[in-house]
């Protein structure tokens, strides 16, 4: 039987939590740790140490990323991980492939993502080496491996991770560096829009209950947002003036229908768990429809790029970018800007049910 204080308990804590925000950042812990698999929207330096095309490793990257400079994060500075961090107390988390040889810290989290990667393990293989959401999970499991020597308990182990949370960001490379790429792959030929949309989600259902299976219960699954508005779709042509790329969006919205329902599934089947619903292209279409209330003035055509749209060449090494960086939505041909990161970690922390579904990351921790 609840007892007649603890609702008014959780009032209390929620607001202790918004009353301690302070330049952007929550004073204390909301969550142990963190723990992020994904692709180059969130990668913060894991594919420095592989053989990939698809690196971030330079300048101009990181030129707004105060004290470290180009750390391998697609963007101009923080990314929206770096950003939700901040609002929840928790350092920079390192990449995975730098906690082996530098003894970082492990307990309040890892970053396992990687430019490139889809939830299909042949995604983004035109550009070399990646770990694909499969691989992320056996990273995953290695750092288990090495939590487990460090916290000796494994009651307190799996403690921990209960508590933790899990972001999930990826799906974007399964179109832009597959589906939608003929010549290399033969998705598109295999599957309609629909099925394949029904392929990815299968698959990625398999990896999120592999990584539930490892005692992880409060889990931020990220929609893919409307690749057909980014600069490199846009330089395509395909699209008529200030519009994007139709076909390219519905493709992307038949993905986020299939993970808000898993959601809801998920919810209804592990109640003990938390499963979220991240409205990253509902949030984008938001910003694109009214950019002026966000503070943004530039909404198609990256900051760093070449060709039309500065979209058709990704940002080059120690190219010469646009100079009102935070009045751009995207950074270059493919990633958006530090500017838009930061909106979107905020409506991911307190926003409502339209950005978050059912719940938002603040009131996750609550739970």
């Amino acid at each position: 039987m609840e007892k007649p204080w603890s609702s008014f308990a959780i009032i209390l804590i929620s607001c202790l939590f918004v009353v301690a925000q302070k330049n952007g950042s929550v004073v204390g812990q909301q969550f142990p740790a963190m723990f992020v698999f994904g692709d180059s929207l969130v990668d913060c330096g894991n594919n420095n140490y592989i053989s990939s095309l698809a690196r971030a490793n330079y300048l101009p990257y990181g030129i707004d990323f105060i004290g470290a400079g180009p750390t391998g994060r697609f963007c101009n500075g923080k990314t929206i991980i770096d950003f939700l961090g901040d609002l929840l107390g928790l350092p920079l988390l390192p990449p995975f492939a730098t906690t082996f040889t530098d003894r970082r810290d492990i307990l309040m989290g890892v970053n396992y993502a990687s430019a490139a990667a889809g939830i299909l393990n042949e995604s983004g293989k035109n550009l070399g080496d990646r770990f694909s959401l499969g691989q992320q999970v056996q990273n995953f499991k290695t750092t288990l491996d090495q939590l487990k020597s460090i916290i000796m308990d494994e009651r307190k182990l799996q403690q921990h991770l209960a508590k933790s949370l899990v972001v999930v960001n990826i799906g974007s490379n399964d179109y832009i560096n597959n589906y939608l790429m003929p010549s290399t792959y033969s998705s598109s030929s295999s599957y309609n829009p629909q099925q394949y949309a029904d392929l990815l989600i299968n698959h990625y259902t398999s990896h999120i209950m592999e990584v539930y299976s490892l005692g992880m219960r409060k889990f931020l699954l990220a929609a893919i947002g409307p690749l057909g508005c980014m600069p490199n779709q846009l330089a395509t042509g395909l699209a008529p003036p200030g519009k994007c790329v139709a076909y390219v969006n519905d493709m992307a919205q038949a993905f986020n229908t299939r993970l808000m329902a898993l959601v809801d599934q998920l919810n209804s089947n592990y109640t003990e768990a938390a499963f979220v619903y991240g409205n990253t292209y509902g949030l984008f279409t938001e910003i694109l429809n009214n950019p002026d209330f966000y503070g943004l003035s530039v909404t198609d055509r990256g900051c760093c790029g070449i060709g039309r749209n500065r979209g058709q060449i990704t940002c080059l090494p120690f190219s010469i970018p646009c100079f009102n960086r935070d009045q751009y939505l995207f950074w270059d041909a493919y990633h958006p800007s530090q500017a838009f990161n930061e909106i979107v970690a905020r409506r991911a922390y307190s926003g409502g049910s339209s950005d978050c579904y059912p719940m938002n990351v603040n009131q996750m921790a609550l739970v």
